[in-house]
């Protein structure tokens, strides 16, 4: 009965990320316009129980992606990859695969609206207590824009991860 209550979960880890972008020291010069974070700056890892996977119609769940502007210039365009993350099948399944797919190239992560990051696919008969287990799953970010023409200031946005059916 316990597995009918669960719901699927994702958990994002991690530290807030910092742009160090350099003072222009000459006229004539403008920014390099594109800053990465360190390939791990955060950290994706959840949970799929059986009552979920029984509804994936396509065999995959779908993580999605989306920030909030907190103070933000509608010039400056955020983008993530992923790499790595591992899948561990929980329960009795026959033929049971769970793979993390899409995300390794940076896509841009839009204002409010949610867009595809990765999928994380299923496919076998179900069996006794099946649940997935996904993690490891590393996050770098990407800001461009960067330019004189936009006002000094701090910026800042929360990026969100949602996931659900594909």
């Amino acid at each position: 009965m316990s597995s009918y209550l669960s719901a699927q979960t994702i958990n994002a880890s991690g530290s807030g990320w910092t742009v160090s972008v350099p003072s222009i020291t000459e006229a004539g010069n403008n920014y390099a316009g594109t800053y990465e974070s360190a390939t791990n700056i955060t950290t994706i890892s959840g949970f799929l129980p059986g009552s979920f996977l029984n509804l994936l119609s396509s065999g995959a769940a779908k993580v999605s992606m989306h920030y909030n502007p907190v103070s933000w210039n509608s010039a400056l365009h955020l983008y993530t990859r992923r790499s790595g993350g591992s899948t561990v099948i929980n329960g009795l399944c026959i033929l049971c695969t769970a793979t993390i797919n899409g995300g390794t190239t940076y896509l841009e992560i839009p204002p409010t609206t949610d867009t595809s990051f990765f999928t994380i696919n299923f496919t076998g008969v179900l069996g006794l207590g099946n649940s997935v287990n996904f993690s490891a799953i590393n996050v770098q970010f990407q800001i461009s824009g960067v330019s004189v023409v936009i006002p000094a200031k701090a910026y800042s946005a929360q990026v969100v991860f949602t996931i659900g059916p594909n």
